[in-house]
């Protein structure tokens, strides 16, 4: 699979069908990167403004840290259905014998770091994506800036996302000290970062509030 060569219909129906992959993970990444290229869009229509020329140069440094964070997203979408289909396999191997039993477990429990790892790297591309929001919002144009809120709200969403794919491997898992672990780490993300949106979004939101 490859996502940044799908056509959004033939994402949406694969997606849509009873194939293991893309899934959950690969949807928030998906969801992620188009968040971002929404800033990316405010940063473009800022560029070349009068108004806006003494943000120019941290606009373009903004741009730069969103085209990567959208490449690395989409990868990691890619990545996602990979590791899942590792993992998808494992669900089927043999367990009639302890020799069997033992290797299914060994298995199946490094399939689940794989897939608990990847989304975890997805909700820290989610919140850098974040801060970008941040940035935007604060020195884009103001005529697009309904599109940071656009972009944060999805990236917020796609971090959320993200972090179920994380729990639901963890609790599989055996080795439940490296679960905890990685539980904690999406947990904190998610108590920074889904404020953080929520405070950029109604920041937003705040500027097209009228008067009755």
């Amino acid at each position: 699979m490859d996502i940044p060569k799908m056509s959004c219909g033939e994402f949406i129906e694969v997606l849509a069908s009873k194939e293991p992959v893309p899934g959950g993970g690969g949807a928030s990444a998906l969801v992620a990167a188009i968040g971002t290229a929404l800033g990316n869009m405010v940063g473009s229509l800022t560029l070349g403004k009068k108004k806006y020329a003494d943000v120019e140069e941290d606009i373009i440094a903004l741009k730069a840290r969103a085209d990567i964070l959208q490449d690395e997203l989409l990868a990691l979408g890619n990545k996602d259905a990979e590791v899942f289909a590792v993992l998808s396999r494992a669900y089927g191997l043999p367990k009639d014998t302890p020799e069997q039993q033992a290797e299914k477990t060994r298995i199946m429990e490094a399939a689940l770091r794989e897939c608990s790892d990847v989304p975890l790297r997805i909700m820290e591309k989610c919140c850098e994506a974040i801060e970008l929001h941040r940035e935007f919002a604060a020195k884009g144009t103001a005529i697009a800036i309904s599109d940071v809120g656009v972009g944060v709200a999805f990236c917020r969403a796609a971090l959320l996302g993200a972090s179920l794919n994380i729990f639901i491997n963890t609790k599989s898992m055996v080795d439940r000290d490296h679960a905890k672990e990685l539980n904690g780490k999406a947990a904190a993300m998610l108590d920074s970062y889904t404020k953080l949106a929520d405070d950029i979004f109604a920041d937003v939101a705040k500027r097209f509030e009228q008067e009755d």
